[in-house]
């Protein structure tokens, strides 16, 4: 099917309050516009289209909290009332079309009704993950200018209680910018302390609130601001618009994904990140699904076996998550005994993505499950898939270490460093012809310059994806690593990904990084930091020096693999990504910045130690 026409059949699932007629304004490249003269509303598309279809009735929204022992369900009827409800509260308090809101929350269902909110009235959203340091929040709000934020007094882990009001209050106070108000949600477990005139308490605005209708915006008004770390320090705001996303994120559920209306599909990540709006918000709500909100992790709330017991209990059909979640499964529970203990025969399919899913966890979750376990490549700039096995229009083989081939919309390529294509298993850049898709980012909140920049300047008509990888003589894209994660070792261009893969094929080892250290002599030499399963009871040298031989076996001794240790953890962020870059920076005695997504900044000093062992990290 032509491109065009593949968008312009696709729109017509769509509920427009102004139907487009163009499909593509290609007049102003890299800033493509798709149904540029349409008009919608993502928050009617989401909720007041399935009601008025006379699906009100079925549930729209599943919150379990095993960190507050809470369960509850939303049918679509319910969650409409609260977003209509809450569209209200934030009119009340001027917020209209165009108007910025930070939501700064937990995985509480008052996060997700706040974004559709946002959307009901034509409001740009603009979600910062929970619990991030204040002077990172206060860059936000310099950039975003929102006229309101909405919080919550607290989040909970399951260890500790996180104080959100005075994170937000202080990053107020650092920001150039004021919001007008903060609508806060007390939770019982440590209640804030509001300011008068500012801080509006969230139960109390919606017990008199008046229910709004839905705002029509033109296709291309933006639908939310995302904001995602700079090489630069200064945060990218991503773009996402309005008629794009709706278009191609019901058209991904139901072609990637292979989920109906009334399916329940279960995205295990956070409303913070592009998974959390893409899949667990707009996506599932725009096909009629009923969608998972967990406030928990996936081992210590309380077993291993947590995401077995919420697939159980729902009967979810379709999982996504983090590679990362997976093994640590896999860590505390190898032989899978937790799984044994609940039904999910529900299950059709997990999906896998954030980062590279190396082939031995892939093994192990499709061993333990029995179901196609599809690992699928995509980034916060496109907000939905790259490339994926899409299981409603053809399921292909799996292929380990591949996320199979660009999904229909997608033209990718591997270019080498004079933009020229590579042969079939070539290492390069990969890159994305333009234009992107709809539901791709149309821009960065006020830096066109840096988008064309950042993203297109490199590869002229190409979107640099900023990933290394290769692409078969099947077609199977492969994505190794970051393309600063490549590393050269005596002339010799090697990714670090493949190292990692073959580490991971030891069975005692439940995780792994490589990172690529400088050298003298060979400019740079690949380093392995490895973690044990739970219940390892070979000795750690015998794992080191097996590792290191597995490599020179797998790789050969071109990829001079001689520095590796045993480490407790890997630092990561709070979405799962290892951060290879900071550890690099550490090894290499470079300066470097605390990650402001650190998921425990203390395990960066224990890393350092185990790199001073290995004589780095001076």
């Amino acid at each position: 099917m032509d491109n065009l026409d593949r968008w312009r059949e696709a729109a017509q699932a769509v509920h427009w309050f102004k139907t487009p007629q163009q499909v593509l304004d290609d007049s102003e490249p890299p800033f493509y516009r798709w149904f540029p003269d349409g008009q919608t509303n993502a928050c009617y598309n989401a909720l007041d289209v399935h009601v008025a279809e006379g699906r009100g009735e079925q549930t729209a929204l599943i919150y379990d909290s095993p960190v507050t022992d809470t369960c509850r369900r939303y049918t679509y009827t319910q969650l409409l009332d609260q977003v209509a409800r809450f569209a209200g509260v934030l009119a009340d308090h001027g917020v209209g079309r165009g108007d910025r809101v930070i939501v700064y929350m937990p995985m509480v269902p008052e996060a997700l009704i706040a974004m559709l909110a946002c959307a009901r009235l034509g409001a740009v959203h603009s979600v910062v993950f929970g619990g991030f340091a204040s002077n990172e929040l206060a860059v936000r709000i310099d950039d975003a200018t929102p006229k309101l934020i909405v919080s919550a007094s607290c989040g909970v882990e399951p260890n500790r209680i996180v104080a959100y009001k005075p994170l937000l209050d202080a990053a107020i106070e650092l920001a150039q910018h004021k919001p007008d108000n903060c609508v806060i949600l007390q939770r019982p477990m440590q209640p804030a302390e509001l300011i008068a005139g500012r801080d509006v308490d969230w139960t109390q605005a919606m017990a008199d609130a008046r229910a709004v209708p839905c705002t029509p915006v033109a296709a291309n008004d933006p639908l939310y601001v995302l904001y995602t770390s700079g090489t630069t320090g200064q945060p990218k705001g991503v773009v996402r618009d309005t008629g794009g996303s709706i278009v191609a994120l019901k058209w991904s559920m139901k072609a990637i994904y292979d989920v109906e209306p009334g399916d329940v599909y279960w995205a295990a990540s956070d409303v913070g990140w592009v998974v959390g709006h893409s899949y667990i918000v707009y996506g599932p709500l725009f096909s009629g699904c009923a969608t998972v909100i967990y406030e928990g992790k996936p081992v210590g709330t309380p077993d291993p076996g947590a995401f077995w017991r919420v697939i159980e209990d729902y009967q979810v059909k379709v999982l996504f998550t983090a590679p990362t979640a997976f093994r640590a499964i896999k860590k505390e529970d190898p032989a899978g005994k937790y799984l044994q203990q609940y039904n999910v025969s529900s299950l059709r399919s997990l999906f896998l993505a954030g980062e590279r899913c190396d082939p031995s966890t892939l093994a192990w979750a499709q061993q333990q499950l029995k179901v196609p376990v599809i690992d699928h490549w995509w980034q916060t700039e496109t907000g939905w898939p790259i490339c994926a096995n899409c299981l409603g229009i053809e399921a292909l083989p799996i292929v380990p270490g591949s996320p199979a081939r660009p999904v229909p919309g997608y033209y990718v390529q591997v270019l080498d460093g004079n933009g020229e294509q590579v042969s079939a298993g070539e290492i390069g850049a990969l890159v994305v012809k333009s234009p992107l898709p709809p539901g791709t980012f149309t821009t960065l909140w006020q830096a066109e310059e840096r988008y064309q920049s950042a993203y297109f300047a490199r590869y002229p008509g190409y979107y640099e994806t900023g990933d290394a990888g290769y692409i078969d003589a099947n077609g199977y894209v492969f994505v190794m690593a970051r393309t600063d994660d490549v590393i050269n070792v005596a002339g010799h261009r090697l990714s670090t990904g493949a190292m990692e893969e073959v580490l991971a094929e030891h069975p005692d080892v439940a995780e792994c990084a490589v990172v690529g250290v400088a050298d003298p002599m060979k400019g740079q030499l690949p380093l392995g930091l490895l973690v044990l399963n739970a219940g390892a009871e070979r000795a750690t040298a015998d794992v080191v020096r097996e590792s290191l031989q597995l490599v020179r076996d797998k790789i050969g001794p071109v990829a001079a693999f001689k520095l590796c240790t045993v480490v407790e953890r890997l630092p990561k962020t709070r979405s799962g990504k290892i951060l290879r870059g900071t550890m690099r920076s550490i090894a290499d005695g470079e300066p470097w910045k605390m990650p402001a997504t650190i998921d425990d900044p203390v395990i960066l000093d224990e890393i350092t130690e185990a790199l001073r062992t290995l004589g780095y990290a001076a």
